[in-house]
């Protein structure tokens, strides 16, 4: 329950003033205004609304809502010049200041981040420039305290005991008082709770409350991810006794009143690594359109409204897949059990029936609850192959042949409508990790979508957009799946990058969906064209979740939803409660609706803020698994060469993705000749000074594998040979380039000495300098299949 402020609401007896009242009287007066005086403002004569409006107080102050001064008086943060944000923490010792409420970031320097830990939300003041000229800050007060349990290695030295992070953000050791250590041993991976705070004279104190287990142990690597991003991965007492009511299988009583489709020739096809199977298609010609069913899960019919199985849905928001490994958004009896929708039995579904004509386009829809039995489990690879004509495939589902060729069919011209309308093509290359016997990586490889891949998008996409206008058309709440507009500045320094490279943007300062699209089918042929497409991602906006239906840009529609991913997505979830909340206002007599919910406006807001987070969360807890990976497969490789793209440029050297792995590493402009280089981070290129050797985003080069640092995932390459690496510029072109580089666009480096980190366009931390000494870090392990959620957004 919140206090209509967003933080949870104290229940008094009496009344006090609200949030709202007490800002106004702090506001009205010219200085600070004392406890005292609020009391008596508001005359609070009894002895419980004093205490009552005290704690209101101190919450108000730990949500930096007001700030309460050393003259015992309360005042506006904003009036003291004060900024709320998120300390982000650098592992050379200083950090950044991320206001909450926007704008450029405040630099901390080293003696400011003694005080604060990575994930403070603290009070700053702006204290001038530094050297470079960043905007510098003093820390006030730490209004929330971010990081409270810390991932790390033991160590004991000299009979004192230390916890040193994972994080290289957190650069502060923990000291672990002997009766603290809970058993652990030098060297290995604990989890530690910090009991005191740092300070200028002591750093912070912790006490180990779990002990992960030697620091190279299989699947290390992911433990510590699932606890350093605060991944919920344990079932609580209460979701497991709800589990425990929950039939086996699908009961008669479940199934009452709902459509029965269990004669349909419904199918499920997913990757050959898939353990739940969510959604399942069937279409048939219908004149000269299709008519397309897709059934989904029905997942809100076993997780309802405030449940403890919501309750911790809710909390995790999203499934997280881990090579070999997933943490599920819903125990195992539903995710792999009663929601699968596994072959040859019953299952209970959501049902979006469509009528698509021959253009492609979405004539009609219709939701209903329905129970199924999938008559087949199918694979991408087999479909692939099916639909080529292997024999030995089409006589093993002679039966499945018809529809899948009818799927295609639909395919094609949805494909046609989705090219029509401009819908950005993207097509990424993913790596697997393959391993051999002894479970250590034995080489990684692409993997690359076929038409089986693309003609289930497409459905589900369908399915989204049905969902979605169905919402729209009875003025419900959902939420959307929003991807807005490209920003101008990100649209800028994309346009910089092309034209050095020779290319451009159509679509002058709009540019739509369809000028991407001519884009990247323009570059399809060259070399550099997965680098291009990448650049071009970072040019736009994230896609978010949020009530407030601005269409998807990339898919160029104008409403789009998550429906088909119940299992693994709250906001999928969300979407069934909604939808079945309508149809039960509309058809009252209609059985099957159960877990039916209707959201109010701000409620919804709240959950869309909540699953973005929770989606950002998954992705970056993945990604550092995928980077520990690759670094493990490169320590193998180490003085190896590779063939390669340059991917970013930095003041302190540049990026190259290889080819054939998609592993980036850094080239640091201290292996390069020795002489200055001036860094242009608009258009994204290092300039030597005397040889005018040009290096640019883009060019193709050969590296050798110089180092691996598995603790920090991070790779160093030389150049092969510099003397025919990038492009060397006549002298008059090398000076009007070096003369238009912005002064202000980074500092440049000299070759020998370690660059400056942080430039612009680079990744955080990438300048490697020691921090401390290289026995602190454990190494990690984790040797598995790469596990991918299916890709249909």
């Amino acid at each position: 329950m919140t206090d209509g402020q967003g933080s949870p609401q104290v229940e008094y007896d009496v009344t006090i003033p609200t949030r709202d009242e007490l800002l106004e009287a702090v506001a009205a007066q010219a200085k600070p205004l004392p406890y005292d005086d609020i009391i008596s403002q508001f005359e609070l004569t009894d002895e419980r609304q004093q205490i009552g409006v005290k704690r209101r107080l101190r919450a108000m102050e730990r949500d930096g809502q007001l700030v309460y001064t050393k003259a015992n008086a309360y005042g506006l943060p904003e009036r003291m010049d004060l900024i709320k944000g998120r300390v982000i923490g650098h592992r050379d010792g200083f950090g950044f200041v991320q206001p909450v409420e926007g704008g450029g970031d405040l630099f901390l320097p080293h003696h400011q981040m003694q005080l604060v830990l990575h994930g403070d939300i603290v009070l700053v003041r702006e204290s001038g420039t530094d050297q470079r000229g960043r905007r510098e800050a003093r820390v006030v007060r730490v209004v929330e305290a971010g990081t409270q349990e810390i991932v790390g290695r033991f160590f004991v030295e000299q009979g004192v005991s230390v916890v040193v992070p994972d994080d290289t953000r957190i650069t502060q050791d923990l000291l672990i008082p002997a009766e603290n250590s809970h058993g652990a041993r030098h060297g290995q991976m604990v989890v530690a709770k910090l009991v005191s705070r740092p300070s200028r004279r002591s750093s912070p104190v912790g006490k180990v409350t779990e002990i992960l287990g030697d620091h190279m142990a299989p699947g290390m690597e992911i433990q510590i991810a699932i606890r350093e991003h605060g991944i919920p991965y344990e079932w609580n007492v209460e979701v497991n006794a709800e589990v425990d009511t929950i039939a086996e299988e699908v009961t008669a009583a479940d199934k009452a009143g709902r459509i029965d489709l269990t004669a349909m020739p419904l199918v499920t096809i997913d990757g050959e690594d898939a353990r739940d199977f969510d959604d399942a298609v069937y279409c048939e010609p219908e004149g000269k359109g299709f008519r397309l069913w897709v059934a989904i899960a029905d997942v809100s019919h076993y997780v309802t409204p405030q449940s403890a199985l919501d309750n911790e849905a809710h909390t995790r928001g999203t499934s997280v897949y881990f090579p070999d490994n997933v943490v599920p958004m819903l125990p195992e009896k539903l995710s792999n059990g009663l929601c699968s929708l596994n072959p040859n039995v019953d299952r209970l579904c959501m049902v979006a029936e469509m009528q698509i004509d021959h253009s492609g386009h979405l004539k009609s829809y219709d939701f209903y609850p329905a129970v199924m039995n999938s008559k087949a489990r199918l694979t991408y690879t087999k479909v692939h192959k099916i639909l080529a004509g292997d024999p030995v495939l089409r006589e093993r589902y002679e039966g499945q042949i018809g529809d899948l060729e009818n799927l295609k069919s639909l395919y094609d011209i949805l494909k046609k409508s989705r090219g029509q309308r401009g819908a950005i093509e993207f097509e990424t290359t993913e790596t697997r990790f393959v391993f051999n016997a002894q479970r250590k990586i034995e080489e990684i490889v692409p993997v690359h979508r076929n038409v089986a891949h693309m003609m289930i998008e497409e459905c589900m996409i369908m399915a989204n957009v049905a969902a979605a206008r169905f919402v729209e058309k009875h003025e419900g709440t959902t939420l959307y799946r929003v991807h807005d507009t490209p920003d101008d500045e990100r649209l800028e320094g994309f346009r910089s990058f092309l034209g050095e490279i020779g290319l451009s943007l159509s679509g002058g300062d709009d540019p739509q969906p369809r000028d991407f699209t001519k884009l990247l089918l323009q570059v399809a042929d060259r070399p550099d064209h997965e680098l291009i497409q990448t650049l071009l991602l970072r040019s736009l906006k994230q896609a978010v979740y949020t009530p407030d239906n601005q269409g998807h840009f990339g898919l160029a529609l104008d409403e789009y939803a998550h429906f088909t991913s119940p299992i693994r997505r709250y906001p999928d979830l969300l979407l069934h409660r909604e939808i079945k909340y309508q149809l039960k206002r509309r058809k009252r007599d209609v059985a099957g609706l159960e877990g039916g919910f209707h959201y109010g406006e701000k409620h919804m807001q709240e959950l869309g803020a909540h699953c973005s987070s929770t989606e950002r969360r998954a992705d970056d807890a993945t990604r550092q698994v995928d980077e520990w990976l690759k670094c493990e497969y490169m320590q193998d490789h180490v003085g190896a060469e590779f063939d390669g793209v340059i991917s970013t440029v930095t003041n302190f050297g540049f990026f190259v993705r290889l080819s054939d792995l998609m592993i980036d590493g850094l080239v640091h402009i201290s292996s390069l000749s020795s002489e200055y280089y001036h860094f242009d981070s608009q258009r994204q290129f290092l300039i030597g000074e005397h040889s005018r050797r040009v290096f640019r985003v883009g060019d193709g080069l050969r590296v050798k594998v110089k180092g691996v640092n598995l603790d920090e995932r991070k790779i160093d390459f030389d150049l092969v040979d510099i003397e025919n690496a990038g492009r060397v510029e006549d002298r008059r072109e090398a000076k009007k380039m070096t003369d238009s580089i912005n002064p202000d666009a980074g500092p440049r480096g000299k070759s020998g000495k370690r660059g400056p980190a942080g430039g612009k366009g680079g990744k955080p931390g990438a300048d490697k300098g020691p921090r401390k000494s290289d026995k602190k870090k454990p190494g990690k392990g984790q040797r598995g299949r790469k596990a991918k959620p299916k890709k249909r957004d």
